[in-house]
């Protein structure tokens, strides 16, 4: 197969075939099953272009107002690692809800600081079982500790999810060093491919965002945006809001 005929289907790599014979030792830490009424139906990832310290971020009160945004579940803050950006991942009850907060309330978020910003939404239901399979805390499942550190990953290709052969894939990532959980990324409208998980340090999460994840999408040809956030420094403020990470 030639470079340019390879598929997102494809999601396996020399490193990931060596990774295959050291059996179950680095699977995700997925332990505890527990009862989640609140099931999303829409993710939002979001990241304005500012570099603060997180406890100088208005958090408490930007906290009180997202909850009372219409169909919000519940919001995991992230702070950029090397980078101090301010952002989060956010649950909702429908995509209705989750396109009405980027369009109508989140612009007024960065707008305060006149910076730019980045919102994307995705569709929790067609990634559920996925997600599922890989221990995912936004569909009850629990960790067996808060994370280190958070990676986000998109691919700048349209591959709709139920073709992607993620089975594949999840078994791949289920050998990965470090990695706690994942929720898998379609997006809405666009049907991009990504991710967004939690890893039990920042070294783990670097090693996976800086060399790992290239590797492995480079024979589809894509350009790809990935993030690393450090967990430590947002536990609190995201207790305050539900995450499930911490819950």
């Amino acid at each position: 197969m030639k470079p340019s005929e390879t598929t997102p289907n494809a999601f396996l790599t020399r490193r990931e075939m060596i990774l295959a014979t050291t059996g179950a030792a680095m699977a995700p830490s997925v332990i505890l099953a527990k009862d989640n009424s609140m099931t999303p139906k829409a993710f939002v990832y979001t990241e304005v272009a500012i570099s603060v310290p997180f406890d100088q971020a208005p958090w408490p009160s930007i906290n009180e107002t997202i909850k009372k945004q219409p169909g919000f579940l519940n919001k995991t803050w992230l702070h950029g690692h090397g980078t101090g950006s301010i952002g989060g991942f956010y649950s909702f009850a429908s995509r209705e809800n989750a396109r009405a907060f980027v369009t109508d309330y989140f612009p007024s978020e960065p707008r305060v600081f006149g910076v730019a910003h980045n919102t994307r939404v995705f569709d929790a239901e067609i990634v559920r079982e996925a997600s599922e399979d890989l221990g995912s805390v936004h569909y009850g499942a629990a960790s067996a500790k808060a994370p280190g550190a958070f990676v986000y990953t998109e691919l700048q290709l349209s591959q709709p999810f139920d073709s992607f052969d993620w089975r594949t894939r999840n078994a791949a990532l289920k050998r990965t060093a470090g990695l706690q959980s994942k929720v898998w990324l379609s997006g809405v409208s666009t049907q991009t491919l990504g991710g967004f998980d939690a890893f039990d340090n920042m070294e783990t999460a670097l090693d996976y965002a800086i060399n790992q994840f290239p590797e492995i999408v480079a024979p589809l040809g894509a350009a790809l945006y990935t993030r690393v956030f450090d967990a430590a420094t947002t536990a609190n403020a995201s207790r305050e809001m539900g995450s499930p990470f911490y819950s």
